[in-house]
């Protein structure tokens, strides 16, 4: 159900009660790019039924799903169109155009070609767990990230969310792990990870598929080199990627952990599998920052 999570602590404020977050999430519904608009982004059903709730809660967890549309069109297309419209200028006016001139030609340029260009969507999925004070977004990058917690905040006004910030960084915690070969309790190290140097042209080192318990890695560390992403395995259940800005990446379930599961309607199937996924991550996200000294003590 998700893929990467990126973890943010929430603020002690937000809307008061479900159905003003089903008010406000509504007013921002997606609507698709218009014909000059190259970005457009907004509220869908998580459940992915039309006309449905715009936020699921399922177990006492809160989902959503943030759609993402956005206008494909290449720079090498856009810089072609503004020089053959220099072209133009020049033919009629014997002057080529000055540089801000040409800016202004690359945004007509722009507007020119945006409706003749395909569009791309993305959806990102949040799941804020309330008692917890936490909001998990499924997002690879920090970019779309940071455009998803943008979108939240706007729509739920008063909601305000942090990175988590943990006493130990993954940096020097990973570091350990793979110096003394000792992870956590309830952690495994697995056979993927990545080194880089600290300093200069920061050579990068990876490990795919590679026994991580041997004195090559050991001698990289002494040299300075340090891990920014460590495959672990949480308690037998769920396989994950650390990466050193506390990203949880290329999650999966392993075997058993849905084992059980009734087939049953569509819908059925949704709160299943959101309820076990959720029941699964919570505690591993829990264990987490346990594993890396605690939460820091933060500022919202």
């Amino acid at each position: 159900m998700f893929k990467n999570l990126i973890v943010y602590r929430l603020g002690p404020d937000g809307p008061a009660n479900m159905s003003q977050i089903q008010d406000a999430l509504e007013r921002d519904r997606f609507v698709e790019c218009g014909l000059t608009q190259p970005l457009s982004l907004g509220w869908v059903e998580p459940r992915g039924v039309a006309h449905g709730p715009l936020i699921e809660v399922i177990d006492g967890q809160w989902l959503l799903m943030l759609q993402v549309e956005q206008r494909i069109l290449p720079g090498a297309v856009v810089r072609r169109r503004a020089e053959e419209l220099a072209a133009q200028v020049e033919k009629t006016t014997g002057r080529k155009p000055g540089k801000k001139q040409m800016r202004e030609l690359k945004d007509q340029a722009t507007l020119d070609l945006l409706p003749l260009s395909f569009t791309k969507r993305a959806a990102v999925k949040l799941w804020i767990a309330p008692a917890q004070h936490l909001l998990m977004i499924d997002a690879g990058s920090a970019a779309r990230a940071d455009l998803a917690l943008t979108a939240l905040t706007k729509s739920l006004v008063g909601v305000s969310a942090q990175g988590l910030q943990t006493a130990l960084s993954a940096t020097t915690a990973m570091t350990e792990w793979l110096a003394s070969q000792e992870p956590p309790q309830g952690f495994a190290i697995d056979r993927d990870c990545e080194l880089k140097a600290a300093d200069g042209e920061r050579p990068v080192v990876r490990y795919a598929r590679h026994a991580l318990d041997i004195a090559e890695i050991r001698e990289h560390l002494l040299a300075g080199k340090q891990p920014t992403r460590l495959a672990l395995t949480w308690n037998g259940r769920v396989s994950f990627t650390l990466t050193d800005t506390l990203q949880i990446k290329k999650l999966a379930f392993l075997d058993g952990v849905f084992e059980g599961r009734k087939a049953g309607r569509d819908d059925e199937a949704f709160d299943a599998d959101a309820a076990i996924a959720t029941g699964e991550l919570a505690p591993l996200i829990g264990d987490l920052i346990d594993a890396l000294g605690g939460e820091a003590e933060i500022k919202i």
